[in-house]
């Protein structure tokens, strides 16, 4: 979302940039070098400041004139002043800086929308997450819990972008689960190509991309980076009932314009012979490997960008995921309700989702789950959650530092409904409460502690204690 409030001082400190760079062109797009210190271009743009609401408040009444001489002007302005401001951004907080919240292009986190806000050439980026695990020795029910406690690194990944001109990009994604691969039959980690697509960009409005796309479900599945949510641990919600992280090879359309922005693609769709009880549809992800092509699948998103510190909108998939497997259809349709609210160092998410999975009878058959049986494929999957979180430094003028407590509810059934004569199990019928808190020394680095108090209708929950590291670049 371009944002006016935010076009005046870049245009105005471009020119004390050029200013101060003799032999540059007004118009030229490649970065300058810095000219002066960090204390001056601070003091410089705490003046700009200054000017901007009156300013903003000139160009708004200069938008709503008729027949302004200016207004025929205003498009390409946009355009322009738009990729200096990112350039300028980009110099003012440093190559490895995050840009603010409402400059990640299409949903994408700051590490992983780099590429976007490079000239041209290569940009290399990436995220990482350690993460320890405190189990509790009894369940709800006094049973012991039989949970080892860990230290994982669970994830280190790296972000690879090359941009040919303003036309055409490459971006992709490659992680590193549990540290290594490990040997023979031993359960470790993986490597896995998170995405890789080509980018088509033909004005903000429309644009194409092709390759291993993320599925546009959610809040997290998009911006999964750890920098950008409170937790150590991603919403159960959002890796149980939409399996975060998903992407499947597929095509597509996506942009922007002053109020919306959408993303809608045909992808491989599912295999349902991946799916269980436990985790729904998780397992049926093909990940962009030999997948199955016999049937296809639609997903999209719209979502009201127009304010500033508000992303509100639906998100959707559709398809069969029989793959020719099952001799029936096995129809999956998936849709969310999310929104994410950021206001002076309050942020508040919510998110509702529901599922549907076709001929579940069948599945299970295709499957060996036989009637009378608590582990049918859920006819139905549904989960919700609310979150808010308070930035305790946001209370101090131009604080370089975060600090900010959260609290957590969700709510998820993977087994919602089974078909007749299978038996529900009331052990995914689960109901999580987390409270902790998120500390950031710098944008890039997040220290992370949680407790979770997980319930479940068969009394069999285990809470957890978690303690996470994670960083950008």
């Amino acid at each position: 979302m371009l944002r006016f409030d935010r076009l005046i001082p870049a245009a105005t400190l471009v020119a004390f940039w050029v200013g101060v760079a003799p032999g540059r062109a007004a118009d030229s797009p490649a970065a300058p070098q810095v000219p002066v210190s960090v204390a001056e271009l601070e003091a410089r743009l705490k003046l700009l400041e200054a000017e901007v609401k009156e300013l903003a408040t000139l160009v708004e009444t200069l938008r709503k004139a008729k027949g302004s001489p200016e207004s025929g002007r205003i498009a390409e302005l946009e355009k322009q002043i738009d990729a200096l401001t990112r350039e300028i951004e980009v110099l003012k907080l440093g190559q490895a800086a995050a840009p603010p919240e409402d400059r990640f292009p299409y949903g994408l986190g700051p590490a992983a929308s780099k590429v976007y806000h490079v000239r041209e050439g290569v940009s290399v980026g990436g995220y990482g997450e350690i993460l320890y695990s405190d189990f509790s020795g009894r369940n709800d029910s006094g049973a012991p819990s039989g949970e080892d406690d860990r230290l994982d690194l669970l994830r280190a990944v790296l972000y690879f972008g090359y941009k040919w001109n303003d036309r055409i990009l490459l971006n992709s994604e490659i992680e590193f689960e549990h540290a290594t691969t490990g040997e023979g039959a031993e359960e470790k980690g993986e490597v896995s190509v998170e995405f890789v697509y080509l980018d088509f960009l033909v004005k903000k409005g429309f644009n194409a991309r092709i390759g291993l796309v993320l599925v546009p479900l959610g809040i997290i599945n998009e911006m999964h980076e750890p920098t950008t949510f409170p937790g150590v641990l991603r919403p159960r919600v959002e890796t149980q009932v939409l399996p975060s992280t998903w992407s499947e090879n597929g095509a597509g359309v996506f942009g922007e314009t002053r109020w919306l922005s959408y993303r809608a693609y045909v992808v491989a769709g599912l295999d349902a012979l991946g799916f269980s009880a436990k985790d729904g549809i998780r397992g049926g992800r093909q990940e962009g490997s030999q997948s199955l092509a016999n049937d296809f699948a639609f997903t999209g998103r719209l979502d009201v960008t127009g304010l500033p510190g508000l992303i509100a909108g639906v998100s959707a998939f559709s398809g069969d995921a029989g793959q020719g497997r099952i001799p029936a259809h096995a129809r999956v349709t998936l849709f969310d309700v999310h929104s994410l609210i950021q206001w002076r160092g309050l942020e508040g998410r919510g998110l509702w989702s529901h599922g549907s999975i076709g001929n579940t009878a069948q599945i299970d058959e295709a499957l060996g789950i036989l009637p009378g049986s608590s582990a049918s494929v859920g006819g139905k999957i549904r989960g919700w959650y609310l979150q808010g979180a308070w930035d305790l430094f946001s209370l101090r003028e131009n604080a370089r530092q975060s600090f900010a407590p959260f609290l957590r509810y969700e709510a998820l059934d993977t087994q919602d409904s089974v078909p007749s004569g299978f038996q529900e199990d009331p052990e995914f019928q689960q109901r999580i409460r987390t409270v902790g808190l998120t500390w950031k020394p710098i944008p890039q680095v997040a220290i992370k502690a949680d407790y979770q108090d997980v319930d479940n209708a068969a009394r069999a929950g285990v809470d957890e204690f978690h303690v996470g590291l994670g960083w950008i670049f």
